[in-house]
């Protein structure tokens, strides 16, 4: 598709904003997260805000992604981006945390569009040279979006609200649809295939199964009650029977031959991995910081800062370092460096200095950042034109589902050891085991006597170090994952440009 230079400017810019605005939204909302409890309630709900969105996100991923290869992806990338301001609306009106969780889901369906759909059109306007300069870019969107959705939430906050967070997207969301709206003209051209709606809902339902069962079980019901083991029964039936609609329709919403290639199936499971390891530690810093040092809600934006500003630096020497080794010693090496700061960071408690803190948060930050451009660039890497979007498509599915499993899983075992360890004293009242915002609200900390304060903000920050000792074991498994990638790089002027028909 012929287009003038300065309008692929002003669609790239588009694209990513709308990336932009989508990939913040989980970091802009995690700093306010203690402040929407506070006034909300529903402490038990507290990871379902994160996890409504990514299970939304994820389900309307694919989705999304077929219907964009059927009827043109403008139409589909405008219809997410307003769907995605609509539900931003509506989350800053939410009156209750019910409210605002289903909210959330119109915001995720909505965002389900932007990321990969975004891709898929700039892999379809740029030539095949400039990918390695996409991966920089991407790198730094993403870096940029963790960067700015803690400070800007942190700031909002603590001068206005929290319902401010999700109404901040509507000005740069609007900005996107314009830009895309006016420059955008897509070829007429699109592969005519049927819907895969068996394997959609077969998905779906199965995703829903396995994360309520994950939020559920251990906290509002045994693992072992009947509820809890049918809602797993559930999830093992229906996706088996995903798995096999998915192999008999002509049009699958996954390609499972695209995973004969080893680097693209190996880029997916480093994708699930390091999704799962990062989301923990953007979630539970600034509630480390709020409840167990005491901190504001600005604060733990601070701390957060240098974790996200090491992952633009890491993204761009990563972009830079696919023209000199293969994707999987750049992943290695930065995977390695993940893994040492989570490991500082679980040896940390509430004595710990900040700026001690802070530079934890920077190795971490530097080690995953890498993650975000080489595993882009290699799940592309064997792929024409025509098939880079099923590639997209599928590492942002992997990467968001690593996301929400590891927020509801690692919610559910944080959960457990703050309830074992408060359990231990008998000096905590009551209500602060019952429900424990007050840790999180200054005002509120002031009220709770020393002694009984000193022991429940000991149980928070014991239960969140255990977490951060937990999440080196999905990050080891990327490690893992990574060392079986193989030993391709990028090769800009010489790669592979056939635009062969997307495997079934």
């Amino acid at each position: 598709m012929a287009l003038k230079k300065q309008n692929m400017k002003f669609i790239f810019a588009g694209l990513m904003l709308g990336t932009l605005t989508a990939s913040m939204d989980s970091t802009i909302v995690a700093t306010a997260m203690a402040s929407i409890i506070s006034d909300l309630g529903g402490f038990d709900k507290l990871m379902w805000v994160t996890s409504a969105y990514m299970v939304a996100e994820i389900a309307g991923m694919p989705i999304f992604g077929k219907l964009s290869d059927i009827f043109g992806r403008k139409r589909f990338f405008i219809f997410g981006l307003v769907l995605f301001m609509l539900g931003s609306i509506l989350c800053g009106m939410a009156q209750s945390m019910e409210q605002l969780i289903l909210f959330r889901v119109i915001q995720g369906i909505g965002g389900g569009a932007l990321a990969p759909i975004s891709l898929t059109i700039m892999f379809d306007i740029i030539s095949l040279e400039q990918r390695g300069k996409i991966g920089a870019m991407l790198g730094t969107v993403y870096g940029l979006a963790t960067v700015a959705g803690p400070l800007i939430g942190a700031f909002i906050t603590d001068w206005l609200d929290w319902r401010s967070v999700f109404w901040i997207n509507i000005p740069l969301g609007l900005a996107a649809l314009i830009l895309v709206a006016k420059f955008y003209r897509e070829s007429p051209f699109h592969e005519k295939e049927p819907i895969d709606w068996q394997g959609s809902i077969l998905f779906v339902a199965a995703i829903g199964c396995f994360m309520v069962a994950l939020e559920m079980g251990g906290h509002l019901y045994p693992w072992n009650s009947p509820l809890i083991l049918t809602l797993f029964g559930c999830f093992a039936v229906l996706f088996a029977a995903f798995l096999y609609v998915e192999r008999k329709v002509p049009a699958p919403i996954l390609s499972f031959s695209m995973f004969g290639k080893k680097l693209f199936a190996m880029s997916n499971i480093a994708a699930f991995l390091s999704g799962t390891s990062f989301i923990v530690l953007t979630v539970y810093i600034p509630i480390f910081v709020q409840g167990g040092m005491g901190g504001s809600v600005v604060n733990s934006g601070l701390v957060l800062l240098p974790m996200m500003l090491a992952t633009i630096i890491s993204g761009q020497v990563s972009g830079y370092l696919t023209k000199l080794t293969s994707y999987r010693n750049i992943m290695f090496g930065f995977t390695l460096i993940f893994i040492a700061g989570v490991a500082l960071l679980a040896a940390s408690d509430a004595h710990t200095p900040q700026m001690l803190l802070i530079l934890y948060m920077f190795i971490a930050g530097f080690g995953i950042g890498a993650s975000f451009s080489v595993l882009s660039l290699a799940g592309v890497h064997h792929f024409g034109v025509r098939q880079s979007g099923a590639a997209n498509s599928s590492l942002s599915f992997f990467r968001l589902f690593g996301m929400t499993v590891g927020v509801s899983l690692f919610g559910v075992i944080q959960r457990h050891l703050f309830a074992e360890r408060m359990e231990e004293s008998a000096n905590v009242p009551q209500h602060l085991l019952d429900d424990p915002r007050g840790l999180l609200n200054p005002e509120a900390r002031q009220s709770i006597p020393a002694e009984q304060l000193e022991t429940a903000v000991k149980a928070l920050t014991d239960s969140i170090s255990q977490i951060f000792l937990w999440d080196i074991v999905p990050a080891a498994l990327a490690l893992l994952a990574i060392g079986m990638m193989g030993n391709e790089r990028l090769i800009e002027a010489k790669a592979r440009r056939a635009n062969k028909k997307t495997p079934r």
